[in-house]
């Protein structure tokens, strides 16, 4: 394939405009020329048809694009728009022979309003598209990041923020309720997730994710940015209150310290910025007895009891530190059950005491179980006969200090008054019943003797009338 140029009059040099503009848009100079390659050949065919076999190419000594139309040697010419002799094709290339394809350039400069009109759509699209999808590129590489952003506008409940080269939202579920802002105020969110749709891309941005508060703990707490404190895990009521819980690979750094600063100047910085959201910091520990407690700190924990099997933890604290544990609303124990991943039960010792008196009554009513016994299946959330015949045989017998034999007669005992406490339930409720009919046999019987006594009254009354008329 060979082309056969001539001398045209001097154009505009695009190199330049190709560099301005890959560094004011950040677009790329190859994907421009791409752009304006693709431009012209569509103009080109808008204007001569796609019979004609026309290509486009980058001169980047000359800074044009260069258009040519390609046609095929042939001895005997039946297509002139496809073909050319060999005669004509030698004037502009002595070496051409038949079967060769011969580009000559063509003059651009004649293409008309509409094909330059066409050129200019498609150059705006490519360049637009190519823009669209080096902001997604820059952002979604930075999902799981901070952002600082100026308040557009207000829509339907959602924040739009100006970042610069983009414009973000801040979904209604991702704003914290007792937050306000205002036209032009400056706002630092979460980048949540960056999505790729039709109209550009769309940067979904969060003020309550926990990713928000890890975050600023990075930029505030040197520590932390440096790997030498961790924060393990983040528990978050948006606006409220947070937990987070925070661990050192130098045990000469206190982790909690490093993140509180002197005089609380770090995380002061950080409530300020969540608009005075409370925050603990609490110190993480591999044994989740201690992690519990330090989770629910301010509260002081007496005793745990884990159940594995539930995944949960019954803690028990005095009675004046249970509010304090529960929290308003019950606040300080949901955040401290998922900051250490296991469900929390908190009762008062009072309650437990109670509850362990009432358990030891009500399994020491089974014959042959006594005051140790009872403890040991209170040990294990036994508490009543019913809860013995629902764990069933199998686990009785497992139970450590109990035994086989033993577990087998708890058990027979346990089934026994269940189903003796069944035969005189179901006897109670029928003397209830046979009674509740001799009550409404007695009512009625009283409400007849009353309809028959005032019968009497008003057959007396209608005689006395008929004497006095007399």
């Amino acid at each position: 394939m060979t082309k056969a140029t001539k001398q045209t009059p001097q154009q505009l040099n695009l190199n330049i405009v190709l560099e301005q503009v890959e560094k004011e848009k950040g677009i790329s100079k190859e994907v421009l020329i791409e752009a304006i390659e693709t431009a012209l050949l569509t103009a080109a065919n808008k204007k001569y048809g796609e019979l004609r076999e026309i290509e486009a190419s980058f001169n980047s000594e000359l800074g044009e694009i260069e258009l040519f139309e390609f046609k095929e040697v042939v001895e005997e010419i039946t297509n002139p728009e496809c073909e050319i002799s060999l005669e004509d094709a030698k004037e502009s290339d002595p070496e051409a022979v038949l079967g060769d394809s011969l580009g000559f350039k063509m003059d651009i400069s004649d293409f008309g309003r509409i094909a330059a009109q066409t050129a200019k759509q498609v150059i705006i699209q490519k360049v637009r598209n190519a823009e669209r999808d080096n902001i997604y590129e820059e952002y979604h590489d930075k999902v799981n990041e901070l952002i600082t952003g100026m308040v557009q506008r207000f829509e339907r409940g959602q924040i739009y923020v100006n970042l610069g080269r983009a414009e973000a939202v801040i979904p209604q579920k991702e704003q914290v309720n007792r937050e306000g802002y205002r036209q032009g105020d400056r706002i630092r969110a979460y980048i949540l997730e960056v999505l790729k749709e039709s109209k550009g891309p769309q940067i979904i941005l969060s003020r309550t994710n926990p990713g928000l508060l890890v975050k600023l703990f990075e930029l505030e707490v040197p520590e932390i940015n440096e790997g030498i404190v961790n924060i393990m895990c983040v528990s978050r009521e948006a606006g409220e209150r947070s937990k987070i819980a925070v661990a050192s690979k130098d045990t000469d750094v206190d982790p909690v310290g490093a993140c509180v600063g002197i005089k609380g100047s770090r995380v002061q910085s950080i409530v300020q910025e969540l608009r005075g959201e409370k925050i603990d910091i609490i110190p993480w520990d591999d044994d989740p007895f201690t992690f519990v407690r330090n989770a629910l700190s301010p509260a002081e924990v007496s005793e745990i009891v884990i159940d594995d099997d539930e995944h949960t933890m019954e803690v028990i604290v005095e009675d004046d530190q249970l509010s304090l544990a529960i929290g308003k609303k019950g606040q300080n124990v949901r955040l401290a059950s998922k900051l250490v991943g296991w469900k929390l039960d908190i009762k008062s010792s009072s309650k437990k005491e109670k509850l362990f008196a009432e358990a030891i009554y009500a399994l020491g009513a089974l014959p042959g179980v006594g005051l140790a016994t009872a403890e040991i299946l209170y040990q294990e959330g036994i508490t009543s006969p019913k809860d013995l015949v629902s764990v069933g045989l199998d686990f009785l017998s497992n139970i450590p200090h109990l035994g086989p034999k033993t577990a087998e007669k708890l058990y027979d005992s346990a089934l026994e008054v269940i189903k003796g406490g069944d035969v005189k339930a179901e006897v109670e409720s029928e003397v209830a019943i046979e009674k509740d009919v001799e009550v409404d046999a007695e009512v009625e019987k009283e409400e007849e003797t009353e309809v028959k006594a005032e019968e009497d009254i008003e057959v007396e009354t209608k005689e006395e009338v008929g004497e006095e008329k007399e």
